[in-house]
């Protein structure tokens, strides 16, 4: 297990949780006198310390080139700091006023089929554009200048939700820059992409050009290089954009809000240049037994984001009730709303911000969720919830900066995905690389074992158990640390589809699963892709468990056959081997299985490898229980996402755990 310890806050002036949510007081200029002040009296009253200003409000800022107003925002933050509140102060980036898309018509966006996009929406600006970059740094650099010694300024939210991507001659030009940057001449680009397909084969730079529906899409190098090109270019926009922040505001931590498993941007690589991670979690709870498997899936991306900085994150939205663009817009149960917040907290954040604090009255998200509901009062039930949200925050004030303890690593990819979803064949859009890993994960979260959540090339130091389902890419480098891990003494796990390409996508031409054979001890011949309807068998430890998508057969080098398959014509063949090596040991499990195996399979992983556990008990189905530390004092969270009473067996006697409830224990004091 890693050492755990604490870190400095994540606002060095706030050292405490911050609890708030987006506020967009421009929408409300008219009635500053009374809305504005109401709702610093309300957010005071439901326990909210921060709110998040400037969100999208170019157009107030600056209603036209080179008119700004600040006015109202000077104001803002002047009330804001007679009332105690932590300022997130955000850049207008994410939606361009109407005018600079009418004077500058080359900042709105190209599709993929090369149409360009009219004015409207948001997230829809050109990533190369000169005008944009220029545009937006100029009035970055007014509000850091204007607002940088102001004492509430806490954080600074770059932009929102970066995402989508530009298909310009602009961003063309930037294409291929970074493609001469990466593979230097175009015989090695060609040799990488294998464009002898087809005849697809470049003879000049000027013909290489992103994927598009009406062209080139067949070409999986190309593909796999555009999705990089992409993060590369949220990289190097986000430091655009930062740029006159640090030189103003050099001590004020800058972020921008991701979203998950988003899959149009590599988290971890652009997670390099943030100063602290945060994103916006929007569950799709039901109020039913269901929502076991939605805390499962909130709870791996939790730990996602936390791992991408390795240390507190910011929960910078969730929904204190019904999310308006969900198919169903369904209310939170009562007490789901406290789950949800003290969830985020128990995996590692340090915040627990909403999206919105005031209902806005028109437009997309006027039935968004919010704290302060269109009557306007502290008599809602939804206040009541986040009010008592705030109470308990505020006595969890010591937790702040502590760390989640994780001795298992759990392997998700970016670029595995983006390659694996591009494949032809297996199951073509039914292959569900997120959905496996998170099912291998839900096995740890049941035990109470803490997990990282890292890519291929993370550091493997301190970690009992390495799993990686479903590594169809091996990057470089990341087989030879898989040895030096297992031999050392650690548990390593792979799946089916593990070792097929290397980072150009190209296949492994000694058999798979290429670097990784002799650590694991196997060669896999063939994989079974199986119809909807159909089934297998694993016979493991006189249990028999169903296997059903993906059957791969193995041949033992070296490994031992732990599970065989109980039918069709590789009946009693490899399901599941291990390889002892060194000091430790590496797994294979050759088929997709029902959850029920992944279970039995891991907690037999974490009894014999020693994992630890935030609390020594068997959970309930739908309980989990999760830790964090500095070292001295441990906070421990229990949490039933179930609609149903759980009861657990501890050495003190019986724990009763009511329906949706998270208790807290802090050393030996309930909290």
């Amino acid at each position: 297990m890693k050492q755990a310890f604490r870190h400095p806050p994540i606002a060095a002036k706030f050292p405490y949780i911050l609890h708030g949510g987006d506020y967009n007081p421009e929408q409300w200029i008219k009635w500053k006198d009374t809305v504005w002040k109401e709702d610093m009296r309300l957010a005071k009253l439901a326990g909210i310390n921060t709110l998040s200003i400037g969100i999208f409000a170019w157009s107030t800022l600056e209603p036209s080139e080179g008119d700004y107003h600040f006015e109202w925002l000077d104001e803002m933050m002047d009330l804001m700091a007679e009332n105690d509140m932590a300022v997130v102060m955000a850049t207008p980036s994410g939606a361009r006023p109407a005018w600079l898309s009418q004077k500058y018509p080359e900042v709105l966006r190209v599709n993929a089929d090369r149409t360009r996009n009219l004015h409207g929406g948001r997230h829809n600006h050109c990533l190369s554009s000169p005008v944009y970059r220029e545009k937006t740094a100029q009035i970055n650099a007014r509000l850091a200048e204007r607002y940088a010694k102001r004492p509430s300024l806490a954080i600074w939210h770059v932009s929102n939700e970066y995402g989508g991507e530009c298909h310009c001659p602009l961003c063309q030009e930037r294409f291929r820059e970074f493609l001469r940057k990466r593979y230097g001449t175009l015989d090695a680009l060609n040799a990488a992409w294998w464009t002898a397909f087809w005849s697809h084969t470049y003879t000049d730079w000027s013909q290489i050009e992103s994927p598009s529906p009406t062209g080139e899409t067949s070409t999986h190098g190309l593909n796999l290089s555009w999705k990089r090109f992409t993060t590369e270019q949220f990289v190097d926009f986000y430091l655009c954009e930062t740029a006159p922040l640090k030189k103003f505001a050099p001590s004020i931590p800058c972020t921008t809000n991701l979203m998950g498993t988003y899959p149009g941007v590599d988290y971890f690589r652009l997670a390099e240049v943030l100063d602290v991670a945060s994103w916006d979690n929007y569950p799709h709870w039901r109020g039913t037994d269901e929502d076991t498997a939605v805390g499962s899936r909130v709870s791996f991306l939790h730990d996602l984001t936390r791992s991408l900085k390795g240390k507190p994150f910011m929960m910078m939205e969730s929904s204190p009730s019904a999310t308006n663009w969900q198919p169903v817009a369904k209310l939170r149960r009562p007490g789901v709303h406290a789950l949800q917040s003290l969830q985020a907290v128990a995996h590692g954040a340090d915040t627990v911000q909403y999206f919105q604090f005031r209902k806005g009255r028109g437009a997309a998200e006027k039935f968004h969720g919010a704290v302060v509901d269109h009557e306007g009062t502290e008599y809602t039930r939804v206040f009541h919830e986040v009010a008592d949200v705030g109470k308990r925050l505020k006595d969890l004030e010591q937790i702040v900066g502590t760390f989640t303890p994780a001795s298992v690593a759990l392997i998700y990819d970016w670029n595995v995905r983006w390659a694996l979803e591009d494949a032809k064949g297996f199951l073509q859009s039914k292959t569900n690389y997120e959905s496996a890993i998170i099912n291998h994960y839900r096995a740890f979260w049941r035990l109470g074992a803490s997990v990282d959540v890292i890519d291929s090339t993370r550091p493997l130091d301190g970690y009992s158990i390495v799993s990686a389902p479903m590594l169809y890419m091996l990057r470089p480098g990341f087989a030879e640390r898989i040895t030096a891990f297992v031999e050392s003494g650690g548990t390593f796990v792979a799946s089916y589809i593990t070792g097929y390409v290397d980072e150009n996508d190209l296949c492994f031409l000694d058999g798979f699963p290429g670097p990784l054979k002799d650590a694991l001890g196997i060669w896999c011949e063939e994989i079974d892709a199986l119809y909807p309807n159909e089934t297998n068998m694993v016979v493991w430890n006189g249990k028999t468990y169903k296997a059903f998508d993906f059957c791969e057969i193995v041949h033992c080098r070296g490994a031992k056959r732990l599970a065989t398959y109980g039918k069709d014509f590789y009946a009693g063949q490899p399901a599941l081997t291990i390889n002892h090596r060194g000091k430790g040991k590496a797994y294979f499990i050759a088929a997709r299985t029902e959850q029920a195996f992944l279970n039995d399979f891991y907690a037999s992983l974490v009894k014999e490898s020693r994992v630890h556990r935030a609390l020594d008990a068997n959970l309930p189905e739908g309980v989990t229980a999760q830790e964090r530390s500095d070292g001295k004092t441990r906070s421990i969270f229990v949490m039933n996402f179930t609609p149903f009473p759980k009861n657990i067996i501890l050495d003190s006697g019986k724990k009763y755990l009511a329906p949706w409830e998270v208790w807290i224990t802090q050393g030996n004091n309930e909290a």
